[in-house]
């Protein structure tokens, strides 16, 4: 059993109690104010759920993260941003890249970026707390993704692409932002074949919510998300830190 949220308290569990199968669940109800998700975020807890369900609150175990200075920037991704007439931006169209994200995939029909759940992330963003990037193709948004920035952690919630390779572009330019910000790291929740292939990997739950301790105060140094329209070519040229194995502190 899974604790039901009530929407006139604000707390949740410690994720340690989520279940195993499913795994990550936590808890069920609450509603969707930002006083409620920026406490989700913080405590490594995020919603996920479909139509016709009842809010759902997940906190995976392992987790699945990209530290910035980790960001694999092979020669083939070189390649393809010093040739592709693409540009990218930031908080330019919040509103169009989560319309593009819940659009059905072509695995599924199905989308759990509800109108509620937009609704929501749109307040965050007009609060200053949820950021988007565009990946332009002329005038045409071919690419993005979105997510919440809290102290020195950005949580990525989605990402879409209508045209070959606009989302590589927007995660290499997402870790390039990241990284020259201050910033320490980029939660991806899940994991996945495409974003391990680019960085990621994945940690203890422990491991995780300990950097969330560390580095969800405060505000990353040089934090700026708006920049307009810049071509691939600062991208090209960008060489990540030396990666290794950040030490949790």
């Amino acid at each position: 059993m899974i604790p039901w949220l009530d929407p006139d308290e604000l707390w949740f569990p410690h994720p340690s109690r989520a279940l195993e199968e499913p795994p990550g669940l936590l808890a069920a109800g609450g509603d969707l104010s930002p006083e409620r998700l920026l406490k989700a975020y913080s405590m490594g807890i995020f919603p996920w759920y479909e139509d016709q369900q009842p809010i759902l609150w997940w906190s995976p175990n392992p987790r699945a993260v990209l530290f910035p200075a980790e960001f694999r920037l092979r020669r083939s991704l070189r390649k393809i941003l010093r040739n592709k007439p693409f540009t990218v931006s930031f908080d330019k169209n919040f509103a169009g890249v989560i319309r593009a994200c819940a659009q059905p995939r072509s695995y599924s029909e199905e989308t759990w970026i509800t109108n509620e759940m937009a609704g929501a992330y749109q307040a965050l963003h007009e609060a200053g707390h949820a950021h988007s990037l565009e990946v332009w193709h002329e005038d045409s948004l071919v690419g993005g993704l979105y997510g919440v920035a809290l102290g020195k952690v950005f949580f990525g919630e989605s990402m879409f692409s209508t045209q070959r390779d606009a989302s590589k572009i927007a995660l290499c330019a997402l870790a390039r932002h990241l990284e020259n910000s201050g910033f320490e790291l980029l939660d991806c929740q899940m994991h996945s074949a495409h974003l391990e292939f680019m960085g990621s990997r994945t940690i203890p739950r422990e491991d995780f919510l300990k950097l969330l301790e560390c580095h969800t105060g405060g505000s990353p140094k040089g934090e700026k998300w708006h920049e307009m329209d810049k071509d691939l070519g600062y991208l090209a040229d960008w060489q990540p830190g030396n990666g290794g194995n950040p030490k949790l502190q």
